[in-house]
């Protein structure tokens, strides 16, 4: 994985990595140990949330393998996620349990929302674009969650029409409480802040950009993907995916 997709990130709310992406703070990362420096990648992710929060774990650390080739988007974990632990409420207005729901299945799970200006609509494309390069029956296998972290505005209503045009109709929008989300994306090294309001009136969501990869013999989180990994490096990877093996 290149420095690009595993450095800390600075952005303001008006400026991305390249000083050029408006709206969307940096993700949630931090990168620390001597590990870092030797492969390349990120080994702990921290847990902290917004300004005062004092409630839940602080931090992580998820032990890598892998990391140095270059060409390869996916991190591979020593040390498995469990999947979180989350019931929330679908585009429908029904209670969807992730782990009951998504048990026995390659689940690819993202926490983003749908003001998002940049990354978390090109991930749910770019994954769209993969999955339908696989077969039909890897196809109909494969689940993508995407959970929002403004649930204020991303109501079961709006993920149900942003979603199919963003992604696919084929995968889950979620919504909810926010401390459950931001307590379900911390059990699996994402940090996410309550969304804030700026000066000029826009509303930030500030969130990890990592796309994780359960397995669907263990339904553990195994891969992890960064915001710059590509619609070719998904389409490489799924196959693989979907049969819980490393990519």
């Amino acid at each position: 994985m290149s420095d690009k997709k595993t450095a800390v990130q600075t952005s303001g709310a008006e400026g991305g990595k390249d000083g050029g992406r408006p709206g969307r703070r940096a993700p949630l990362v931090i990168a620390t140990a001597a590990i870092v420096a030797a492969i390349g990648v990120t080994a702990a992710v921290g847990l902290g949330g917004g300004d005062g929060d004092t409630s839940g774990p602080k931090s992580a650390v998820a032990e890598v393998s892998g990391g140095t080739d270059a060409t390869k988007a996916a991190t591979v974990l020593d040390r498995p996620f469990t999947k979180p632990d989350l019931v929330l409420t679908d585009t429908k207005g029904q209670k969807f349990d992730l782990r009951e729901r998504t048990k026995g299945k390659p689940t690819l799970l993202y926490f983003g929302y749908t003001h998002c200006p940049d990354v978390c609509p090109l991930t749910m494309s770019n994954i769209a674009i993969a999955r339908k390069q696989l077969p039909k029956a890897d196809q109909d296998k494969l689940q993508v969650v995407f959970v929002t972290t403004d649930p204020e505005r991303d109501t079961a209503a709006e993920l149900g029409r942003w979603l199919p045009a963003a992604g696919d109709p084929t995968f889950t929008g979620l919504t909810g409480d926010f401390s459950a989300i931001q307590a379900g994306a911390r059990s699996i090294g994402i940090g996410i802040d309550p969304p804030k309001k700026e000066k000029d009136g826009s509303v930030v969501s500030m969130h990890g950009a990592q796309v994780i990869a359960f397995s669907p013999t263990t339904d553990q989180g195994y891969v992890l993907y960064g915001e710059d990994t590509t619609a070719d490096d998904y389409a490489k990877d799924l196959p693989k995916i979907i049969k819980g093996e490393n990519p």
